[in-house]
């Protein structure tokens, strides 16, 4: 008698256990969603937005960039979605003007034999914005984005392509700065 007692009292014991992983297994599953929700409310508070669309206060553009100029071009794609680019500077309600657009690349640090082990890669883009009458809306700016590239002989092409990436990458950069800024222009009038 007293072996069935145990036996039932093992039992009930088990049984007690086998729930306790599943109520931690649950518990275990719910965290990764309270702190989903808890991040959620913590970002949604403190006002952070997704950027969206740009919208310039013009009501057509012209944008003048060097020849074969890709931040000129960048700028053109990315603003004739939304606004209509003028084909004439003296009819066109708003200018960007990129003046200036170099690209420089200095050697940062060399190795004990001599040899490039790290570049540092620059673009420097000036520009200024007028509205259709002349007056200066942003004077000139100029911008200076800097990236550093480690290198080894041994990768020569997978490091030119790194190369056009980082300068792809400052470009982009310069775009969305120009794009930000001209949204924020407010007009005479």
């Amino acid at each position: 008698m007293w072996s069935s007692e145990f036996r039932e009292a093992a039992g009930g014991r088990r049984k007690a256990e086998n729930h306790a992983p599943l109520r931690a297994s649950t518990a275990s599953r719910l965290a990764p969603s309270a702190f989903l929700l808890a991040g959620s409310l913590l970002v949604a508070s403190c006002g952070f937005q997704l950027r969206g669309d740009i919208t310039v206060p013009f009501k057509d553009l012209y944008i003048s960039a060097p020849t074969n100029s890709p931040i000129g071009a960048d700028l053109k794609k990315k603003l004739a979605a939304q606004t209509p680019m003028a084909a004439d500077a003296g009819k066109a309600d708003g200018r960007i003007t990129i003046s200036e657009e170099a690209r420089d690349k200095i050697i940062l640090s060399l190795s004990g034999a001599g040899r490039v082990r790290e570049y540092q890669l620059k673009l420097r883009v000036a520009y200024n914005v007028t509205d259709g009458k002349g007056a200066v809306l942003i004077p000139r700016t100029e911008m200076n984005l800097t990236r550093i590239m480690s290198y080894d002989d041994a990768f020569v092409l997978a490091k030119a392509q790194e190369e056009v990436l980082l300068y792809k990458d400052m470009e982009n950069d310069v775009v969305q700065q120009i794009l930000r800024r001209v949204a924020l222009v407010k007009r005479a009038g």
